[in-house]
């Protein structure tokens, strides 16, 4: 489905006009128009399908591959409680099954999943599960670092604070191997 940029428009002159501004004046006058393309970019997840990426997989036949790990993927959300963006950075780390993916393909996961009104802690465990249903790896391992505009400049306005959540499965929800994939993606934590 997409986004419906008329409706946007309506309800953001709406706000507009609630908060005392005047939606007709000079500088606010085409700002419904920009909500809308923003707002179209920013839930454009919500009509793509995350394995989408996952399916053009290569086999490794014999091989005991060891773990593949990207850090510092940069990615932006939006906080369904607010509608205020969240930035920051995803770690990812998978042991492969029997087939692996072109590493280019794990941003765009992250990328299609950010895309929606999102809570940081479902997005991560969202990106783990949709790597084991495409992958079908022995273990994930995701770790998410991000700031909220909801907790810097609203509400407690702790301007340096970031929030950290994790997910895993499979043998990379071990203790031990868990341990030692976080701190060699650790140096890629604020």
């Amino acid at each position: 489905m997409a986004v419906d940029r008329a409706r946007i428009e309506a309800a953001v002159a709406d706000i507009l006009a609630a908060i005392g501004e005047d939606v007709a004046r000079p500088g606010l006058d085409q700002t419904p128009q920009r909500v809308a393309d923003a707002y179209a970019e920013f839930f454009g997840g919500l009509a793509l399908d995350p394995l989408e990426p996952l399916r053009d997989t290569v086999p490794l036949g014999d091989s005991d591959a060891e773990t593949v790990v990207l850090r510092d993927i940069h990615f932006r959300s939006m906080c369904e409680h607010h509608l205020l963006p969240f930035t920051g950075v995803a770690h990812l780390a998978y042991l492969p099954g029997d087939r692996v993916v072109g590493l280019g393909r794990l941003p765009k996961v992250v990328e299609i999943l950010a895309s929606r009104p999102q809570l940081q802690e479902r997005l991560t465990e969202e990106i783990a599960d949709t790597f084991v249903a495409g992958l079908e790896p022995r273990g994930v391992l995701v770790v998410l670092d991000a700031t909220h505009t909801c907790v810097t400049t609203r509400g407690a306005r702790q301007t340096d604070a970031s929030t950290v959540t994790i997910a895993s499965r499979g043998e990379l929800g071990d203790p031990i191997a868990r341990a030692e994939l976080i701190a060699l993606i650790g140096r890629g934590i604020r």
